[in-house]
């Protein structure tokens, strides 16, 4: 008798167990099913490859709003169940990570010229990484929000909120990622955005019972607006250090400029105007690089106008710009056939033409963040991992300033400035301090990886290994 009891109260617990796994496998199914459901199959103009697995799509962040935010993720190269998640973000602010990271810089499927096709980048990030591109806030690209009132609204905490949404709910449709090593980078005005995406996971993470942990390591940003003043003063410098302004000029903008002010005065602007007057006939992002040629067909070419505002005044230049590869991209991601194979464009919630760079957010948005500064000491102080990489060759947000923001933080010293070395060439310089490591990328302009691009994955395989640089050649 006594056997029987214990026979049935064993049948009772394997029963209750196999409910639950049921149950688990129903509420998983549905993730599991998306995910699949966002593999890409036949892009348009894609080589052959029996290693290149990919996935895009639209993750809700608001359903109350209807905001969703567009993605496309490339699974590592090699090993991708061993290899970490990395985040790429572009900035603008309205500038599109599928546009320049992706297509352009350091994704494996590069834009060929006009838009003809896609060829493999052989120094793609993910032969590091398992690598996920987000076009961020909504109405950049094909991420999109049933609620008008929305893209009024947008500012960095706003991004950095629909920016972690988006990161919780991608993680649950890919659930085999959740354990992975998580790194966050990006470009440009991304220097605000990645910073603050980063503090809110560092801090949600502390609060395990409300929030799911993401094992998140640090972040690197290359080229990245950080501080107002210490940005806006090395623009100025950059450009008289480097012959592009007159030293009249520079003495007008040193006695009629005070960039520590929020807003700046109208002899301020006007000042401004005439140095970024001089970049009209070369390349703000690229001071060394021919200049495009193309004809200007596209609303994201109305560079000279934007050069001419001021990009911490009243209005705000891109920070991320590349007349020819931007062209491209347009032809490219604006064909039916491609949109269809993204999943791109679905159930038409996404009116119009996609564009790199988005003028209405460039306009509007709203630049509350002097500086996120106090953000890098918070979390350098948490032990997290924080790569600043600059390449020297750019005017818009030059090394001079993201120099003295890394000073700015007044670190101890570690290892001295320093040459490194790719293919027995100086590759650039970098200098150690306690928490924080600085790199420049010797002639990249504002897109190192497109402008460099062996140096540039040199730079990320090091930084994700938790390496130092080659210092011999």
């Amino acid at each position: 008798m006594r056997s029987f009891y214990i026979s049935a109260t064993l049948i009772t617990i394997l029963f209750f167990l196999s409910f639950i796994k049921s149950i688990k496998t129903l509420q998983e199914e549905p993730h599991q099913n998306d995910q699949e459901s966002d593999r890409v199959f036949d892009l348009p103009g894609q080589p052959k490859s029996p290693s290149l697995f990919h996935f895009s799509g639209y993750i809700t962040v608001n359903k109350k709003n209807g905001r969703a935010l567009f993605y496309w993720f490339f699974e590592a190269q090699t090993e991708p169940s061993k290899r970490p998640l990395l985040l790429w973000l572009n900035g603008g602010p309205g500038c599109s990570s599928i546009g320049y990271g992706a297509a352009v810089e350091l994704g494996p499927l590069r834009v060929k010229r006009y838009g003809t096709g896609l060829e493999f980048n052989k120094y793609a990030w993910n032969k590091e990484a398992n690598m996920l591109f987000l076009e961020s806030p909504v109405g950049v690209g094909f991420s999109y929000t049933n609620t008008s009132s929305d893209l009024t609204k947008l500012d960095d905490g706003f991004v950095a909120e629909d920016a972690y949404s988006f990161l919780v709910n991608w993680l649950r449709r890919f659930p085999q990622y959740q354990a992975h090593d998580f790194y966050i980078s990006g470009e440009s005005y991304a220097g605000h955005y990645v910073p603050q995406l980063a503090e809110l996971v560092y801090e949600r993470n502390k609060d395990r019972k409300s929030y799911p942990y993401i094992n998140f390591k640090g972040f690197i940003v290359g080229n990245p607006e950080t501080d107002n003043y210490y940005d806006a003063k090395g623009l100025v410098e950059y450009a008289w250090s480097h012959a592009v302004v007159s030293d009249q000029v520079y003495r007008l903008v040193n006695r009629v400029c005070d960039f520590k002010l929020s807003n700046w005065t109208n002899e301020c602007n006007n000042a401004m105007n005439i140095v970024f007057d001089q970049y009209k006939d070369i390349d703000i992002y690229n001071i060394y690089a021919p200049k495009c040629t193309l004809a200007q067909t596209s609303s994201s070419f109305n560079h000279e106008t934007n050069v001419k505002m001021s990009f911490l005044g009243r209005r705000r230049m891109y920070s991320g710009y590349d007349p020819c590869f931007s062209t491209y991209a347009e032809e490219y991601f604006n064909k039916p056939d491609v949109q269809q194979s993204l999943h791109a464009l679905v159930g038409g919630k996404v009116n119009g033409k996609w564009q790199v760079c988005n003028d209405s957010i460039l306009n509007t948005y709203n630049n509350t963040v002097f500086s996120v500064l106090p953000i890098y000491s918070k979390l350098i102080k948490a032990g997290l991992r924080i790569w600043v990489y600059s390449g020297d060759a750019d005017g818009r947000v030059p090394v001079i300033g993201s120099r003295y923001c890394v000073e700015a933080l007044r670190l101890p010293l570690k290892s001295k400035w320093q040459p490194w070395y790719h293919n027995k060439q100086v590759g650039g310089r970098f200098v150690e301090y306690q928490g924080l490591t600085m790199v420049t990328v010797r002639g990249a302009g504002h897109l190192v990886p497109l402008n460099k691009p062996a140096e540039a994955l040199v730079l990320i395989s090091t930084y994700l290994k938790g390496q130092q640089l080659p210092t011999h050649k």
